[in-house]
């Protein structure tokens, strides 16, 4: 934790409000996001027992599993939920655009748009994984057949869910997460995982303070928790003797439609006030602004859209259980990666994030004091236009001479610090050696060097783009990390794959 989130924390404990700890808005939001809120079984792996869906706030689809340990339920289910993803899924699958490649000597399609998920918290994307798991390789035919459905939305399901996991985006939202991202409560980490108490620190009823407001909507029985977790009471005082009147119903056409339909509105009531926090909570993220780069991140999004897609359409094989030594590292680098471009880009943004770095040395804010933007350096077997300029700081500058500096004003302009002279106890004057984002000419555009009287900040944070590693082919897996693969299981064989999965 940084210390300006601390600070924020102890100022949100003591106000009884949860502070902001953001100016813009650092993830996409669509449109119509698919809200789905699940809930799961106690005692059972991922036994699915109830879904809300939907796309808008008065219409959402209560889906129920009436008996959870029933296989055949399960799937049925699973079918059902198909029957409204993949549709939303392919409402997305219309129009595309040309991306330029190979410096623009040739195009790619990506489509213009792409889905966006979004569940109550951490532990809806960790049922979702697990779901896409236990369905993705099941098979319409042979023993223990599924709807052909099933398979199809277990492939989607662990593309979200993979997705999830790439810093920045935006495909799949764990709502608790993106409200953190950008407030800071006065409870604990593991507190702000309860989406009824984040949203009362966010946005208290009038009348009561965040801290009082949490405090009431702990309590189960005035708030059901936001799944897929039941309330204990529940389930033991009402939730197991419903499932248990359903079974008892057997073939009683009568009684097992009663049995359902109260079923139904058990759930529907543990489910409904979840379904109205969401709402609640993406209207508090949609007045926010959006970051300038938010938008550079959604077309990632989209990107990995349109591949899957094409993936899946031309027969791709299912994403496998585990991935390879080769395939796993180049993973990790893609995230590693990602998750530095995604710092940079939320500092370049937001001046709250970048004053957590002006804290740490990682960057510094001053006055233009002095500018030669017409300095060309001669030294060289051609003159470059190389303009410097003084910038007057009250923040200390542990930078030495020759480092790399970048502005979020223009961040295709390097500034290498020339020298760092203090001033008295107070300020330092830091000189910067200016060079690209001026053109090719010795006379620099009108804006591309700074103007004496301009503020700005400089930070070693770089948002240029970081080369991809080199790595053998899963063939050339050394030894060390257990050598070539061997052949490949049949990845639709389910017996295979989820012998502890719903079997």
């Amino acid at each position: 934790m940084s210390t300006l989130r601390a600070l924020a924390r102890a100022r949100a404990l003591a106000t009884g409000r949860a502070e902001p700890v953001a100016t813009v808005r650092h993830l996409h939001l669509s449109a119509q996001p698919l809200v789905l809120v699940p809930l799961a079984l106690a005692g059972e792996a991922n036994a699915p027992l109830a879904a809300l869906v939907g796309t808008a706030h008065d219409d959402p689809r209560l889906l129920v599993v009436p008996q959870p340990r029933n296989r055949d339920h399960r799937f049925a289910f699973a079918a059902e939920l198909a029957g409204i993803v993949l549709p939303w899924l392919d409402g997305h699958r219309g129009a595309t655009e040309d991306v330029p490649i190979d410096r623009g000597r040739d195009v790619r399609q990506r489509y213009v748009d792409a889905p966006q998920l979004v569940v109550p918290n951490l532990a809806g994307v960790s049922y979702l994984r697990l779901f896409g798991r236990a369905t993705r390789f099941r098979r319409p035919d042979g023993d223990y057949p599924v709807h052909p459905s099933v398979p199809l939305l277990g492939r989607w399901l662990t593309f979200f869910a993979d997705r999830a996991e790439h810093p920045g985006s935006s495909a799949l939202l764990a709502l608790t997460e993106a409200l953190t991202l950008h407030w800071a409560t006065g409870q604990s980490v593991l507190e702000d995982q309860h989406l009824p108490a984040l949203l009362n620190w966010i946005d208290p009823p009038p009348g009561l303070t965040g801290a009082q407001a949490a405090a009431r909507v702990e309590d189960p029985a005035v708030c059901p928790p936001a799944g897929p977790a039941t309330d204990p009471d529940f389930d033991n005082a009402r939730l197991y003797p419903a499932i248990e009147a359903y079974t008892a119903a057997g073939d009683d056409e009568a009684a097992r439609r009663a049995a359902y339909a109260h079923l139904a509105e058990l759930l529907r009531g543990q489910l409904a006030p979840t379904w109205d926090l969401m709402w609640r909570g993406l209207a508090l993220l949609y007045a926010l602004p959006p970051g300038a780069r938010v938008a550079g991140r959604w077309d990632g999004d989209r990107d990995a859209f349109t591949a899957f897609a094409e993936h899946v359409d031309g027969g791709g094989a299912p994403q496998p259980r585990r991935d390879g030594a080769v395939a796993a590292a180049q993973k990790l680098h893609r995230l590693e990666r990602a998750l530095t471009g995604y710092a940079v880009q939320r500092a370049y943004d937001d001046p709250l994030v970048m004053a957590e770095h002006r804290l740490t040395g990682e960057a510094f804010v001053g006055d233009v004091t002095l500018a030669d933007p017409t300095r060309v350096d001669d030294t060289g077997k051609r003159p470059v236009l190389r303009p410097r300029i003084q910038v007057v700081t009250d923040e200390p500058v542990p930078m030495p001479a020759g480092a790399t500096l970048w502005s979020p004003a223009r961040p295709n302009q390097k500034a290498k610090v020339v020298f760092v002279n203090p001033v008295g106890e107070a300020k330092t004057e830091v000189v910067l050696e200016l060079s690209g984002g001026m053109g090719r000419g010795l006379t620099p555009p009108p804006g591309s060097v700074p103007e004496v009287g301009e503020r700005l900040c400089y930070t070693t944070l770089s948002d240029a783009f970081l080369p991809a590693g080199v790595f053998p082919t899963a063939e050339e897996t050394p030894w060390t990390h257990g050598g070539p693969p061997p052949t490949a299981v049949d990845p639709d064989h389910p017996e295979e794959v989820t012998a502890e999965e719903w079997d």
